[in-house]
């Protein structure tokens, strides 16, 4: 499951620093998440960094992605095999 950025997102800037798969990013009007690089911080921590450290909680499961957590760590195998040595 990929995490989506909900509207009532104020712009805080807390979250994406927060998230190692570089996944967040400021869109035009609030954060973004790319479904493409969120793994909801598996193979990184136990819980999404993004979700701990919002303060207005606004950060829920994107219903257009749900994946199972095999899918995520698949996933999360995929964003680091670059960077593998």
């Amino acid at each position: 499951m990929a995490l989506m950025i909900t509207d009532d997102c104020i712009n805080c800037d807390v979250c994406e620093p927060e998230c190692p798969n570089q996944a967040i990013s400021l869109g035009e009007e609030i954060y973004e998440i790319d479904p493409k690089k969120c793994t909801e911080c598996v193979g990184h921590f136990d819980e999404p960094q993004c979700v701990q450290v919002c303060p207005v909680a606004c950060i829920p499961v994107n219903p257009q992605h749900i994946e199972t957590r095999d899918e995520l760590w698949a996933k999360y195998r995929l964003l680091v095999a670059p960077n593998a040595s």
